[in-house]
């Protein structure tokens, strides 16, 4: 019997393989990754500082751990040439890998700026356990950091890093903190409690370059001519679904990898989940909708065919200086917010012409109101 094959050892292959083994002891499994292979949580690599966590306090288990807990192949340092979805067969550099389905758990990139200067090999992006290592050791008896975007990203890191004693600025040309989650009120409350930790934004201009200064410091000039000095520089815009490999090898893409709700994508007997799908025209690089599809994906794996629905889906975001809780309306949904603001306590309700609640986001004290709002909300993909 050829094995399942899984490509990527983050949350989405890793849970995929957990759920898998409670309906199926024996089937073989490999997993194959580019790096380390050590378990753990993405969400925590924005949290390290507030947790009192270093890089290999964040890792749970090590890949001979898995190896040894699920009976399952984990093969580190991997770097995979293509898929050969004709003859079911993995591609590496010097061999090949048969497989009876293969699950395609890539992840996302990191997006970086087209950025000028003689420092721009020099600015970090967090994207792994492995990424957030070399941050760690790099920022070590440092005091500055420059964070580039204002996202859920770049706000984690600028809260957390605060909480870890740096002086931290923050780039975002879009004029507020979590300009494509939030409406203006909340944006609003989450700066001004980041500034209340320290924080300096720098709301408006683009980052350009990133120059070494006289001082031994980074420059980075911003698109309005001000230039920002710091120890280090951090790009935390955004992030990409992985699709190269499965376009090269003929899968259908857009955003991410297009599967259908069984996470089945073009090919057959290849299935995709996670930060680089795109199930049924949904993009969704968060925790709960990748838990639910690792869930039916196991089901399917197993023989049992079963297509992933996701409920409601609300985002908790790691900023403790004012917590947040989103919950998007669809996209393209038509409707206003009506926001009721006390404060740093905001519940911003964004309702559709009918009146029904389609999102909301809530800030502060308003978090406690999510359960109750939850139960109003239609299901993301039901």
């Amino acid at each position: 019997m050829q094995p399942i094959v899984i490509i990527g050892t983050g949350l989405a292959g890793f849970n995929t393989v957990k759920e898998f083994r409670k309906l199926d002891k024996e089937t073989p499994i490999v997993m194959l990754t580019a790096d380390d292979g050590r378990n753990y949580s993405k969400p925590m690599l924005s949290a390290g500082f507030t947790k009192e966590k270093t890089a290999d306090d964040l890792c749970m288990a090590t890949p001979e751990k898995v190896s040894e807990q699920f009976n399952v192949d984990v093969r580190t340092g991997v770097h995979v040439a293509g898929i050969d979805p004709q003859k079911k067969r993995v591609l590496l550099p010097d061999d090949h890998l048969d497989y009876s389905k293969l699950v395609l758990a890539l992840g996302a990139d990191t997006w970086t700026p087209p950025l000028e200067g003689d420092a721009v090999g020099e600015v970090f992006s967090v994207n792994d356990l492995m990424d957030y290592a070399k941050f760690r050791a790099a920022i070590e008896g440092k005091k500055t950091i420059t964070i580039l975007g204002g996202g859920l990203i770049g706000c984690e890191f600028a809260n957390d890093l605060s909480n870890g004693g740096f002086q931290v600025q923050l780039v975002e040309p879009m004029g507020r903190c979590l300009p494509l989650l939030l409406p203006e009120a909340a944006s609003e409350a989450v700066g001004r409690g980041l500034q209340e930790l320290g924080v300096q934004f720098h709301f408006g201009p683009l980052a350009k370059a990133v120059h070494h200064g006289d001082s031994g410091k980074l420059v980075t000039e911003l698109s309005d001519g001000s230039k920002l000095e710091s120890d280090v520089v951090l790009s935390a815009i955004g992030l990409r679904p992985r699709i190269d490999m499965a376009k090269e090898a003929g899968l259908s893409t857009n955003r991410g990898i297009l599967t259908d709700k069984g996470l089945r994508t073009s090919a057959e007997d290849i299935f995709a989940l996670g930060d680089c799908a795109e199930v049924e025209g949904h993009v969704l690089p968060y925790v709960l909708p990748l838990m639910a599809s690792a869930r039916a994906l196991a089901k399917t794996l197993a023989g049992e065919p079963t297509d992933v629905s996701y409920g409601v889906m609300p985002v908790t975001i790691k900023t403790p200086a004012c917590p947040v809780v989103v919950c998007p309306a669809p996209a393209g949904s038509e409707g206003d917010w009506e926001v009721e603001a006390d404060g740093n306590t905001v519940q911003a309700l964004f309702r559709g012409k009918d009146g029904n609640l389609l999102g909301y986001a809530l800030t502060g004290d308003a978090v406690k109101e999510k359960m109750k709002l939850n139960k109003e909300l239609p299901a993301v993909m039901p």
